[in-house]
């Protein structure tokens, strides 16, 4: 049974939305109040989930922001997914790969000692190198495939030849993981940033999980993210335009207003489409 794609479900249909919340604690900004080094991401990190528990339908913690910190910030990590509501999925933004045996390590403490419900994961070795994440039951693996940052078109869009012709790598990745047999829930990760590429990827991987990051302070374009949520869920991923709004102090009260700022937003572009 994959246990996570009927979690994800559940929780998007609990905060009517496709809210996933990034944790990703930056220690330049978080208020002193909370503390320093890693007990004051914890502490900031359980102020936001309090504050939006309601309205996210997953939460995304970048290892980065942890790890910084050695084992205390590991220590940090596993606080925070104490604080998170256990109907609520969790990714671990790790962006893993790499040889097989390496990768079941990667897997054992991201799925195993850490408890995460999915994980990101890197196809440059190829998907087979990632099958100690494909073949762990229940879980989810968001495989990076066009991603929101401005440098991702470098080696992403580059043309190469296959079964479909020339096409972007992009494509291919979407379209290897679109006939992957997996044990795990495979999805894609495809960013906000990409104007008319969330569509294209969701053309060739209509039934793949898409998470999808870069809309708030990157800019990526709401309308299209929403739009390719159907049968298969599309998660739209904010972070630092929550985590810590603009236009003064990240309180608790401007955080929630920040969340449902964006919820809203999701909403309406929802029923948009349903009426459509």
């Amino acid at each position: 049974m994959k246990t996570f794609l009927n979690k994800l479900r559940s929780s998007i249909v609990r905060t009517n939305g496709l809210l996933c919340v990034g944790l990703d604690p930056d220690p330049a900004r978080i208020p002193p109040e909370y503390g320093r080094g890693a007990d004051a991401a914890f502490q900031y990190n359980r102020m936001v989930v309090e504050a939006t528990a309601d309205l996210a339908c997953a939460y995304k913690p970048n290892l980065a922001f942890y790890e910084r910190y050695g084992a205390e910030g590991i220590r940090a990590l596993e606080r925070t997914l104490s604080v998170i509501p256990a109907h609520t999925p969790t990714i671990a933004d790790a962006k893993r790969g790499d040889i097989a045996n390496t990768s079941e390590a990667y897997a054992e403490a991201l799925f195993g000692a850490l408890g995460f419900d999915s994980a990101t994961v890197s196809p440059y070795l190829g998907l087979e190198a990632l099958r100690p994440f494909l073949d762990w039951e229940g879980k989810g693996v968001w495989i990076l495939c066009r991603t929101s940052n401005p440098e991702s078109t470098e080696f992403q869009s580059i043309l190469a030849n296959g079964e479909h012709g020339v096409e972007p790598l992009f494509l291919h990745v979407a379209r290897a993981v679109a006939r992957l047999d997996s044990r795990a829930v495979a999805g894609l990760v495809v960013g906000a940033t990409a104007c008319g590429d969330v569509q294209r990827v969701r053309a060739v991987a209509p039934d793949a999980p898409l998470l999808i990051p870069g809309v708030g302070l990157q800019g990526g374009e709401l309308e299209e993210a929403v739009g390719v949520h159907g049968q298969a869920p599309a998660l739209i991923n904010a972070s630092r335009s929550i985590l810590f709004p603009a236009g003064g102090e990240p309180t608790p009260a401007r955080v929630r207003s920040a969340a449902q700022t964006v919820h809203a937003q999701i909403s309406d572009l929802l029923a948009v489409k349903a009426s459509a």
